[in-house]
């Protein structure tokens, strides 16, 4: 599978996850679309948090370290609760696959 964003064919890999990052705005909308999810301020937090800590770090966090980063970043929230409303197949992977980054290492991001 591949998706298309304006024109620009994006080759995937295994889980359709992206083969190199892409960080324009214009991916993660086509990606959830495909996701079958209607982004929002929230998803779109959750992205820019993803994208950030993959250029920081060359890979995307475990979904605890998510949590934990995304608790001291925006509190008052129940992230936990709210990861699986915006990313219901496991956080983690999906929300890096929508935020058009490559697959993470091992199971969860680890």
């Amino acid at each position: 599978m591949s998706y298309v964003v304006n024109g620009e064919e994006l080759e995937t890999g295994d889980e359709d996850f992206l083969l190199e990052a892409n960080f324009s705005d214009d991916v993660p909308p086509v990606i959830a679309a495909a996701e079958k999810i209607t982004l929002t301020d929230d998803h779109w937090t959750v992205i820019n948090y993803l994208r950030d800590k993959y250029k920081e770090d060359g890979q995307t966090p475990n979904f605890r370290n998510m949590l934990s980063e995304m608790e001291d970043l925006h509190p008052g929230t129940d992230w936990k609760k709210k990861l699986y409303e915006l990313f219901p197949n496991m956080p983690a992977r999906q929300g890096a696959r929508v935020a058009g980054l490559p697959k993470p290492f091992g199971k969860g991001g680890y």
